[in-house]
C-alpha cells in the first residue's frame, strides 16, 4: 500500500518547475503513487482608466496568451515528467485557493510545491507555500529552490 496514492504537484512559468516535478516524479514512482500538475494563472486586474473608457482588448489578448503559454509549459513539463494529459491541468483564479481546492477535490494525499527563501516584501504578505502549509488537507512537501 502507497503511502502516497495521490501526489498534486503545483508548478509555476519559471525554470523551477522542472526540478520540483522531478522531485515530485521520483517520490511517486518510490512510493507507487500517482502524479498529477496543477498551475494556477492569477487573474489580470481589470483597472478603469481615467476617464473610464472600455478594456482594452490588448488584456483580453495579454491574458490569453498567458493562458496560452502556461498550458505549452505545463503541457512540456507533464511530457518530460511522463504525466498524461488528464493528469495535468491550468486553472485561472487564486493561486493559494486554487491549489487548495484541486488538493481537496483530487483526494490528494501529498502537495508538493516549491519554497523560496524569504527576504523584502515576503515578510509582509503570506508566501504561497506557508498558506499551502498551514492550509492544507494533506501532507505538503516543499521543495527548497
Amino acid at each position: 500500500m502507497a503511502i502516497y496514492r495521490h501526489i498534486l504537484v503545483a508548478v509555476d512559468l519559471t525554470p523551477d518547475s522542472l526540478p520540483i516535478g522531478q522531485r515530485a516524479r521520483e517520490l511517486a514512482d518510490a512510493v507507487g503513487g500517482e502524479l498529477e500538475i496543477i498551475n494556477v494563472v492569477e487573474p489580470l486586474a481589470a483597472v478603469a482608466p481615467i476617464p473610464p473608457d472600455a478594456i482594452a482588448p490588448a488584456i483580453v489578448q495579454t491574458h490569453a496568451e498567458l493562458l496560452e503559454a502556461a498550458n505549452k509549459h505545463v503541457g512540456n513539463l507533464a511530457q518530460e515528467l511522463d504525466v498524461p494529459r488528464g493528469r495535468w491541468n491550468v486553472v485561472v483564479g487564486n493561486i493559494k485557493s486554487e491549489i487548495l481546492r484541486a488538493a481537496t477535490e483530487a483526494k490528494a494525499d501529498l502537495i508538493v510545491i516549491g519554497s523560496r527563501g524569504r527576504h523584502a516584501l515576503a515578510f509582509l504578505i503570506k508566501p504561497t507555500e506557508d498558506v499551502v502549509v498551514h492550509r492544507a488537507p494533506c501532507d505538503v512537501l516543499a521543495i527548497r529552490l
